[in-house]
């Protein structure tokens, strides 16, 4: 489609980027305003490639539920996706046989959905199902010049495919356009957010089975259905963590991300360096890649990945959405999580803006909770990577990763109170008290991590004995935070169950630090006022050699 007509010269909504974000937003905004006028200018051509694509196809809660749910695309995700069978961790640093490190993750599906998506399949989805739907697409435009306007005149200079350049003009402007930060680049809103590492990964046209990467068939029986390999998969190790993802396309993802000051991006910025360095750090995974050398796909790297933004949403009717503004780290697949929160917020700053309604107040408020958000975030990330391969301290952190975020960030966009200042003002407290006990936790996590590193593994020749399975699904408490998530609640319901999970929070943060003492009594200089003092009552969980169990 183009835009040169004199109609589409002006729109509502000049979203600039077509991405995941620019898409998504698109969809959404007509959703919620059938007669918007929306338009996106998308710099690649399209289709794009298929399974060779962009980082970040791991989808969790939020995000899953925004794609499926809020945008109403399940039919599409069950059909060309393949359902996530969670996350799964292994100790797996040094090991030649799989079946000899810890694991860690659930042994059946736990009851919310989420998916492994295929970026390239996705986004010519969403590119056809915004044309569908009404909105405007441009492929291989680029973006000359921007002059923004507080009374909502935004004009963009735009070039096409030709090289035809002309001028279109918006009363709301978004900027979806990824790391290039069009906005963030003119308004000086860049930031840095201490967060140091790197990533490099590539796709391989195969399946890579990791269920039949060892031969006791009691293993394999440990998950039911017997299928791991449909999991985002983490071989972790200090300082870093390997992924495999599985596509619908049938091709495989792999990636290697890593604290930038423990393992380089020199060690790795190549194809061949990072097959070097798996077979260093993990050769049970290089075995099974060094088979499929002939069907590489293709490879990149992203260095500093991790950035900031001091502003994504403005009263002067400009946003900025995904990549665009801020990203944190691809562990725990949070990004497309973000996109759906930002776009809930914009979303709603157009629709009081199309209202007559004010939007300074609420353009501040929504900006402000972003950024709390990402900032306590920001912290399960952040000086946390040394960590990485310990088995004892990790699956205790993933286990209070999740409970946080199931318990207080979820339940936000789950039951749609992301806007609701009465509800989030009432909540406040509780709220905050999470926020503490959250940043303590990490701290108190990294400093028992530092007492407890296990030594440096070296590769084993013969296979070890099995090592145990951590099922996170055999802790009724956690598995039913995950079910409650899809819980319809009204207003005082959902005050309690935020209450309810914050008291759940603490308890388990007690725990943890209890137990962290009874590990190194050392630990007890590193408690916070914001960590419960005390042994507890009831146990939520088991600790034993070398992790939960």
């Amino acid at each position: 489609m183009t835009l040169s007509s004199s109609h589409a010269a002006r729109a509502d909504v000049l979203i600039l980027g077509g991405g995941l974000a620019g898409l998504t937003l698109a969809l959404q905004l007509r959703q919620s305003m059938p007669d918007l006028d929306v338009r996106i200018v998308e710099r690649r051509e399209h289709p794009v490639p298929v399974a060779a694509h962009k980082i970040g196809e791991s989808s969790v809660e939020i995000g899953a539920h925004y794609f499926a749910e809020t945008l109403g695309l399940k039919a599409h995700l069950d059909s060309a996706h393949l359902r996530k069978f969670g996350f799964r961790f292994f100790f797996s640093e040094g090991h030649e046989h799989l079946g000899g490190a810890t694991e860690l993750g659930a042994s059946r599906f736990l009851t919310t959905p989420s998916w492994q998506i295929d970026r390239g399949l996705f986004e010519n989805f969403l590119a056809e199902e915004a044309q569908r739907r009404g909105v405007g697409f441009e492929d291989g435009a680029t973006v000359k010049t921007i002059d923004l306007d507080a009374e909502g005149d935004h004009q963009v200079t735009v070039a096409s495919k030709s090289g035809d350049e002309r001028t279109l003009h918006a009363r709301w402007l978004v900027d979806a356009a990824g790391r290039a930060g069009l906005l963030k680049k003119k308004l000086g809103l860049a930031e840095a957010n201490g967060h140091d590492a790197n990533a490099v990964w590539f796709r391989i046209d195969a399946r890579l089975d990791v269920d039949n990467w060892v031969e006791d068939p009691a293993w394999r029986a440990r998950c039911s259905p017997a299928a791991r390999w449909l999991s985002t998969n983490h071989l972790c190790g200090p300082g870093y963590w390997l992924w495999l993802i599985p596509l619908g396309s049938g091709a495989h993802s792999v990636g290697i991300v890593c604290d930038a000051k423990m393992h380089p991006l020199e060690t790795m910025n190549t194809y061949d360096r990072a097959m070097q360095w798996i077979a260093q750090y993990q050769p049970c995974v290089h075995e099974v890649l060094e088979a499929h050398r002939d069907k590489l796909m293709d490879f990149a790297f992203f260095k500093n990945y991790s950035y900031g933004c001091k502003q994504l949403l403005s009263s002067e009717r400009w946003a900025l959405t995904g990549d665009a503004g801020r990203f944190l780290d691809p562990f725990y697949s949070p990004g497309s999580d973000f996109i759906a929160i930002a776009n809930t917020y914009i979303t709603e700053l157009v629709a009081q803006d199309r209202a007559g309604k004010p939007t300074r107040t609420n353009a501040r408020f929504y900006d402000e909770m972003l950024r709390s958000l990402y900032d306590s975030s920001l912290a399960l990330y952040r000086d946390q990577y040394p960590l990485f391969g310990n088995p004892r301290v990790m699956p205790v952190k993933v286990l209070w990763d999740y409970t946080y975020y199931w318990g207080v960030m979820c339940p936000l966009f789950f039951q749609q109170r992301l806007t609701d200042r009465a509800a989030l003002a009432d909540l406040r407290e509780p709220l905050m008290r999470a926020r503490r006990v959250n940043d303590a936790m990490q701290g108190f996590l990294r400093a028992w991590g530092e007492q407890t590193m296990p030594p440096a593994t070296a590769p084993a020749r013969e296979p070890r004995p099995t090592a145990p399975m951590l099922d996170q699904a055999s802790l009724p408490w956690f598995a039913e935070l995950n079910r409650g998530l899809r819980d319809a609640l009204d207003d005082q319901a959902f005050r309690a169950r935020i209450r309810a999970n914050v008291e759940l929070l603490e308890k388990l943060a007690a725990e943890i630090a209890w137990r962290g003492v009874q590990d190194d009594a050392r630990l007890a200089a590193q408690r916070s006022d914001a960590l419960p003092d005390g042994r507890p009552g009831d146990l939520l969980f088991t600790l034993a050699e070398p992790a939960l169990a």
